[in-house]
């Protein structure tokens, strides 16, 4: 039956009563159990988000902008000391509950909850240090729950919670909070369907940031105000900037001499004259300014080594054991050319620096860097090399279909000997000429086959060059087979151009 509005919001204001009565009795009974003779707790505000898991589904992991924005939380928590291990702790929080899905607000209302539990710290003095600034803990215990709101299950529950956090200690009172709650209730609080009663258990996840404030009272007076009372202070006067141990004494992590607020590196043990700071290398430069701390240097290049003594320390020297110039980055530079020698591409000659350090030797115009010909002066389109003349040009072109060999073999046919006797003209009249000649085939047959058959045609052409008295330092061959096709092997006309015998010219220099 759907309740009326005013017997809802008088079932409401009972719950909401019988929910702060339940508060006030749980934090009066963390007060009274955790007192201890420092009467030390902590106050904290925080804020954050719910996320639910139920029938509908489970947003544990759901941590879209979206979702997070549906479901606002805000909280108090305070936490009473009872021994090094153990805090008992009251929570208390406000704020939305429900799920959202798919761009939907399944359902929506208010949860009222707080919980009492029992913390177990790991600055403990076991695990981390009573004074460590970072305090994680872990936590579990039970408490009310009390739930408003349209398609909400009004009423109580006893939910089961459980979790985690960490306080990071900004000063002797102030800390800052995270907190991971997971709660268990033992019913579902929606109705799904027209108020119908839901079935299931629902769980939520707080996820909650905040700010501490740790208070208390004491009979004993703390004149340092480093959270030590007097009657356990072995060190009641330390500066209010010191860090303190248990016994309220300043700390000197590295035992060095130098408490750790004096100490400029309190995690290295050091000299008192130095602020408490290293010299590793012994160096006579200082480790806080030592820019080489683990290499015995120079204090004129702040610590850092020169092994070539150049003046150009290790780290900054690209050839640190060679005396160098700065120019240079502490590289040499045989030719003096202000191109260091490791990437002078001409170092025994002075040269451009825009072309590698290298001069131009046939004064063409391209530089030796590039120059393919650096002694024979060429063109820039031929690399450097001197153009070849188009009659030439035409002969190889010609040379490519005119040079036939029987079927299969490797034997040049008679009508093929003009062409190569012109190109043995060519190469008397071009002593600088070095002729490269290669062999191809289709690709009919076996691959291994035509491999072995373009290398030995290539050789054919070369030895019978040879017999026309060309030099046998001036011509060499090779064979690719059919891996080279200049057209199809799929027609007559494409296989007969890919059957061919190239000529290429280098310059000797």
């Amino acid at each position: 039956m759907i309740n009326s509005p005013v017997h809802s919001y008088l079932k409401r204001k009972t719950q909401l009563k019988g929910f702060i009565l339940l508060s006030i009795i749980s934090f009066s009974f963390s007060a009274a159990f955790a007192q201890t003779a420092d009467k030390k707790w902590n106050l904290g505000l925080m804020a954050g988000f719910s996320i639910y898991s139920g029938d509908y589904g489970n947003s544990f992991r759901d941590f879209r902008y979206e979702s997070i924005r549906q479901n606002p939380t805000a909280g108090l928590n305070v936490s009473r000391y009872i021994t090094p291990s153990f805090d008992v702790a009251v929570n208390t929080t406000f704020g939305s509950y429900g799920y959202y899905s798919n761009g939907n607000t399944i359902f929506k209302g208010d949860m009222f909850q707080g919980n009492l539990n029992l913390r177990y710290k790991l600055n403990n003095g076991y695990m981390l240090s009573e004074n460590s600034r970072l305090a994680p803990y872990l936590f579990a215990g039970a408490g009310v729950a009390s739930f408003t709101g349209p398609r909400i299950n009004e009423g109580m529950d006893y939910p089961i919670v459980g979790g985690l956090g960490i306080r990071l200690r900004v000063s002797n009172k102030i800390t800052l909070n995270y907190q991971a709650t997971y709660g268990y209730f033992t019913s579902a609080h929606y109705n799904p369907q027209n108020f119908s009663s839901a079935t299931g258990n629902d769980k939520f996840m707080f996820h909650m940031l905040g700010i501490g404030l740790d208070l208390g009272g004491t009979t004993d007076n703390d004149t340092d105000k480093d959270g030590i009372v007097n009657s356990k202070d072995k060190c009641p006067n330390s500066p209010a900037e010191a860090i303190v141990d248990a016994n309220g004494c300043p700390l000197d992590t590295d035992n060095d001499g130098v408490l750790d607020y004096l100490d400029k590196c309190p995690d290295l043990a050091g000299l008192f004259i130095s602020n408490g700071c290293p010299d590793k290398d012994g160096d006579g430069v200082l480790d806080a300014v030592d820019e080489c701390p683990d290499i015995r240097g120079n204090a004129a290049l702040k610590g850092c080594p020169d092994s070539d003594e150049d003046g150009i320390e290790d780290r900054l020297d690209k050839c640190p054991t060679e005396k160098g110039t700065a120019a240079t980055l502490g590289c040499p530079d045989a030719d003096n050319d202000g191109v260091a020698d490791n990437i002078d591409k001409c170092s025994t000659v002075a040269g451009d620096p825009q072309h590698s350090g290298c001069p131009d030797s046939d004064n063409d115009g391209v530089y030796d860097d590039i120059d393919l010909c650096r002694n024979i002066p060429g063109t820039a389109a031929n690399y450097g090399c001197p153009e070849i003349e188009e009659k030439v040009k035409q002969l190889f072109q010609k040379a490519l279909q005119g040079i036939r060999f029987e079927t299969g073999k490797a034997i040049i046919k008679p009508e093929s000997f003009p062409i190569i006797d012109a190109i043995a003209k060519v190469m008397s009249e071009h002593p600088d000429y070095k002729l490269i000649i290669g062999g191809h085939t289709d690709n009919v047959g076996d691959d291994d086959m035509n491999y072995t058959l373009s290398k030995d045609r290539a050789a054919a052409v070369s030895n019978y060059l040879i017999t026309k008295g060309v030099s046998p330092m001036r011509v060499s061959s090779d064979g690719f087979g059919e891996t080279k096709p200049v057209d199809t092997n799929d027609s007559e006309k494409g296989r007969a151009r890919n059957r061919r015998v190239e000529f290429k010219v280098e310059f000797l220099q």
